[in-house]
């Protein structure tokens, strides 16, 4: 985990008997630090999104929202390294062809906005956004393909639109969520996308708040 990593998902992972080695993300690479331990200490490396066993997972969100609420015309998805969004991509154009997917990431880290439009990947070096699960340098060489496929459309949103839509889920909807989980959310609710007179579904994902970082944020608003 990166040395600024949310105290708050520091200490679950601890919680569950896990040892954490830290690293410096301006300095260091996690991916091979993790190839590292995966090689001399045998441990079985999961990648965290750029795997197809990760994205049928994650895929598996789409559906079940699908499942539960029937037909949309919109689905709203946050996006990071795009293991989540490929998913979802999947899962609806399988269930829903006509249903529009589009993926959000914090302008701070727009590279899978810039790879979508530019058909090109891109990348970007430790994004200062409170995203901080949207950090990822780059698209996957698996993630990326499938979200040209299948995605209709990529947009960016702004930090501050991000702490305007995590306040009004806290404070209307009673919802605990971080920044990146609200992607989705604040793209609609401050119209970078619009969709009048349409069923939207908006994937909100991550619970994981550091409740002391961002009333410091907060506090002057």
């Amino acid at each position: 985990m990166p040395t600024d990593a949310p105290l708050v998902k520091q200490a679950a992972v601890r919680s569950y008997g896990a040892a954490i080695v830290r690293y410096d993300r301006a300095q260091e690479n996690r991916e091979t630090i993790a190839q590292q331990l995966h090689e001399t200490q045998g441990a079985t490396l999961i990648p965290p999104f750029n795997h197809p066993d990760v994205i049928a997972g994650q895929g598996t969100v789409a559906r079940e929202l699908i499942e539960a609420v029937g037909s949309l015309d919109l689905l709203l998805v946050c996006c990071g390294g795009g293991g989540l969004l490929s998913g979802c991509a999947i899962a609806t154009k399988h269930t829903l062809p006509h249903c529009r997917v589009i993926g959000v990431e914090p302008a701070a880290g727009d590279d899978g906005v810039r790879s979508f439009h530019s058909k090109t990947l891109q990348s970007v070096a430790n994004p200062d956004t409170i995203a901080d699960g949207a950090r990822t340098p780059s698209l996957g060489d698996l993630t990326f393909p499938i979200i040209l496929a299948h995605v209709d459309d990529m947009v960016s949103v702004t930090d501050a639109q991000l702490l305007d839509t995590l306040v009004y889920l806290w404070t209307r909807l009673k919802l605990v969520i971080e920044p990146t989980g609200v992607l989705g959310a604040a793209a609609l609710l401050h119209g970078v996308v619009q969709a009048p007179g349409q069923r939207v579904g908006v994937i909100l994902s991550g619970g994981n708040v550091d409740l002391a970082a961002l009333l410091g944020v907060l506090a002057p608003r």
